[in-house]
C-alpha cells in the first residue's frame, strides 16, 4: 500500500484488524525484517492491526535530498501516523534505527502510545559513541559460508553470532531483500551525514509509564546493550532483557525467547 506524505510515496504493509501496531525497521533494510519476526507472534495474538512501514529511501518508499536528518524522518512518520491511524492510540515497536525513531515518537506523542517495544535499539545517535562489545562468533557452519558469494558471506558473518543454515535462511528472506532495494546514495551520503536528532529524545518531560520491553543482544556489536540500560529509568514499567547467543539480529538468533517475551509484553499492554 502507498501513503503520500510530503509529496513522497511511502510504502507500507497492512495486516489484520484491531488495535493498531506501528512497526519500524532499522537502517537500510525494509519492513520484511519486522514482518518476519512479528507475524508469527500475531498468528498467536489476535486482534491487532499491524502496520509495517518502509522508511523513506528504504524498501519501496521514496526519498528526497531534503530528508537530511532524523528530525525530518520523524516528521514524515508523524504525518504518516496522522493519515493512516488518525485520532487513534497505538502500540509502537522499533528495531535498531527504528528504535531511535520510536523514542522520538515517545518524546513527541507519548499520550497516543499504549506500549513500546525496542528491539536492539540504537540509543546514541553517533555510531562512534556506542558502547559495544567486540564481534564474536559462537556457532559457525564453515561449509555453508563457503557456498555463499564471498561478499554476501562477509556481510552475513560480520553481524551474526550464530552462523548456521537456519539463521542464514531467515537473513536471506528478511534482511537481504531490503538491503538490495535501499537507495544507497541517499543512505550513504544524505541521511547518514546528519543521522542525529537535533534534540535529546531521552530527555522526557514525563516518564513513559506504560508497558515497555527492551530486548538486547549480549553479543550485539552494532549497538550493544549497556547504553540502553542508561535510559531505563524513563520506563518504569519496562522489562529489560539481555539475551545470550544474540547479536544485532536477535530476532533471528533467539526467535523463541523473543516470541515469549513479546507475547508477555502484549499481555501487559492489553491490561492497560
Amino acid at each position: 500500500m502507498k501513503c503520500m506524505v510530503k509529496g513522497l510515496a511511502i510504502n507500507y504493509v497492512l495486516r489484520g484488524k484491531g488495535k493498531p501496531v506501528l512497526l519500524l525497521h532499522g537502517y537500510s533494510v525494509d519492513h520484511r525484517l519486522m514482518y518476519g519476526c512479528m507475524e508469527p507472534i500475531f498468528r498467536v495474538k489476535k486482534g491487532y492491526k499491524r502496520i509495517y512501514l518502509d522508511l523513506p529511501g528504504m524498501g519501496k518508499s521514496e526519498c528526497a535530498d531534503w530528508i537530511r536528518n532524523s528530525d525530518i524522518m520523524l516528521d514524515i512518520i508523524t504525518e504518516f501516523i496522522d493519515k493512516v491511524i488518525p485520532h487513534e492510540n497505538f502500540i509502537l515497536a522499533g528495531e535498531s534505527y527504528g528504535g531511535l525513531l520510536a523514542r522520538g515518537l515517545v518524546y513527541r506523542m507519548a499520550e497516543r502510545i499504549d506500549g513500546l517495544f525496542l528491539l536492539c535499539p540504537a540509543i546514541l545517535c553517533r555510531h562512534e559513541d556506542h558502547n559495544v562489545p567486540e564481534h564474536v562468533v559462537l556457532s559457525r557452519d564453515e561449509a555453508l559460508l563457503q557456498e555463499l558469494d564471498p561478499k554476501v558471506a562477509e556481510g552475513f558473518a560480520s553481524i551474526h553470532v550464530v552462523q548456521d543454515k537456519r539463521v542464514w535462511e531467515r537473513y536471506r528472506k528478511e534482511i537481504l531483500p531490503g538491503l538490495d532495494l535501499g537507495n544507497r546514495f541517499f543512505l550513504d551520503n544524505i541521511l547518514n551525514s546528519e543521522y542525529v536528532f537535533s534534540f535529546d529524545c531521552d530527555n522526557l518531560r514525563e516518564k513513559f509509564c506504560k508497558p515497555a520491553l527492551f530486548l538486547m543482544g549480549r553479543q550485539d556489536s552494532r549497538v550493544g546493550y549497556k547504553d540502553a540500560w542508561n535510559i531505563l529509568d524513563n520506563y518504569p514499567r519496562a522489562t529489560f532483557a539481555v539475551l545470550d547467543k544474540a547479536g544485532h539480529n536477535l530476532q533471528i538468533e533467539q526467535a523463541e525467547l523473543m516470541k515469549a517475551l513479546v507475547i508477555e509484553w502484549l499481555d501487559r499492554v492489553s491490561l492497560m
